[in-house]
């Protein structure tokens, strides 16, 4: 696409246009667009020595050019939309898998970055700004791709970052506190999840996880839904569930038939995302036996209850940052804990503070003992993160190391005999946000590293 809203990706003969955000204005970075190269500006006011067009609100025109020049181009791909809390990533990542071993081209676009045949590019947010995510779709859709697998998170559906786009499939995973910085309240965070819904087409399938308290909210009369959990009236129903240190055995129903599948993740929490990713497959035509039997071959995302064996010990990195997700993590490892259960989990800064006494409280509960920690402080002070995670403890079973790297080291050297330790809060990043400063951070590669210190 020639329309940018960057300065600096501007190249010869591109449009630039000036968009307003919080943290800066696009106007200021005009002059800067021009010596780039930019041949026409679109702006809402000024005089600049190249075509300019004056516009009330560039954001509009924005979303407005987007739709009428680009969409035609990418609108017969399958679009596959997820959201929730928790799980889109690890659900779009295997509808993503799933959809390559059975002969379509996808891509997906999310968490952990765009990816579609040998191509994988980080991004920074989950759902990107409508232009880069238009730029995106139109690259995909001209790679080959037929479909597109995304997670849609409740920012980019409040500031209408898939303005335009209808999806053929959508699903919801889970509604718990996360956010609340930005929507104040769950029903305004539950208010721009359910955008999503709104904007289905053709068979206009619905995935729902119907154990989850806020389910009715997203079943509208509108799409074909099907329920998936535990519950008698669900349409995809849960019977029994077989948790090992490495994989899961599942059996459920559907119309009346039993299936049983085994996947090599663990957690109850990922049956759901699992069982979801199948469905979404399932109504795009596929035969429901020949998606099942992909179970086996499919990974969890980098970082997504990600297991290191060391010794008769089992540790986990995981990216869980909100009060469900830890204590839905922390309580799989103890349904097949044989030793101790050690934690690792710090706050988020310039973030949601009211989740973070019920994370400490959540960590104490599910653990035998706990290393709080820091974890991406941002411009926060550290120690008052550390007394806002304390106000929820209330045990004795925990201490704190600010230094991220120290306390992994500390937590290796904690295990002893059949222990689990659960590395949370950052799962595939790759770095560690200290002020306005990122510094490469990996708790994968501090984990090897303090298992190899161990050895010697």
């Amino acid at each position: 696409m020639n329309i940018k809203t960057d300065s600096r990706k501007v190249v010869l003969g591109d449009t630039f246009i000036a968009i307003r955000n919080v943290n800066r204005d696009g106007h200021d970075y005009i002059l800067s667009a021009i010596e780039n190269g930019a041949t026409k500006i679109i702006c809402e006011e000024g005089s600049f020595p190249v075509e300019t067009v004056i516009v009330p609100d560039t954001r509009a025109y924005l979303d407005e050019y987007l739709y009428q020049n680009v969409y035609p181009k990418i609108q017969d791909m399958t679009l596959i939309g997820v959201t929730g809390t928790n799980g889109k990533t690890t659900t779009c990542f295997l509808v993503y898998q799933m959809l390559q071993k059975l002969g379509k081209t996808p891509a997906y676009i999310g968490t952990i970055g765009f990816y579609y045949k040998e191509v994988k590019k980080v991004l920074n947010n989950t759902t990107p700004d409508v232009d880069l995510l238009y730029e995106m779709l139109l690259e995909a859709k001209e790679a080959g791709c037929d479909c597109v697998v995304m997670e849609v998170s409740s920012h980019a559906l409040d500031k209408e970052r898939i303005y335009g786009l209808s999806f053929d499939e959508v699903a919801f995973t889970n509604l718990t506190q996360d956010h609340l910085d930005y929507h104040k309240t769950m029903e305004n965070y539950c208010e721009a999840k359910k955008k999503l819904f709104t904007k289905t087409r053709n068979e206009r399938i619905a995935i729902l996880n119907g154990d989850d308290p806020y389910f009715k909210e997203f079943l509208l009369p509108e799409n074909q839904n099907f329920i998936l959990g535990s519950k008698s009236d669900a349409t995809i129903q849960i019977q029994n569930l077989e948790f090992k240190a490495n994989n899961t055995l599942i059996h459920f129903t559907f119309q009346e038939k039993a299936y049983e599948t085994t996947i090599n993740m663990v957690g109850r929490y990922n049956v759901y995302n699992y069982l979801m990713a199948v469905f979404l497959v399932y109504k795009m035509g596929f035969i429901l036996e020949d998606v099942l039997a992909l179970s086996e071959s499919l990974i969890a995302p980098n970082g997504r209850m990600e297991r290191i064996e060391y010794r008769t010990n089992s540790i986990f990195i995981d990216y869980a940052h909100t009060p469900d997700a830890v204590e839905n993590v922390l309580k799989s490892a103890l349904e097949y804990k044989k030793g101790k259960v050690i934690t690792i989990i710090g706050c988020g800064g310039d973030r949601d503070r009211t989740k973070r006494p019920i994370m400490g409280h959540i960590a104490e509960e599910n653990s035998d003992y706990v290393i709080f920690t820091d974890d991406n402080p941002r411009t926060e002070n550290e120690k008052q993160i550390m007394n806002d995670i304390l106000n929820g403890v209330k045990k004795e079973n925990h201490e704190i190391i600010l230094n991220r790297k120290d306390a992994i080291q500390k937590g290796v050297s904690l295990l002893k005999e059949n222990d689990i330790l659960m590395v949370l809060g950052k799962g595939h990043e790759d770095y560690q946000i200290i002020g306005t400063e990122k510094h490469h951070f990996s708790d994968k590669e501090v984990v090897l590293e303090s298992i190899e210190n161990e050895k010697r």
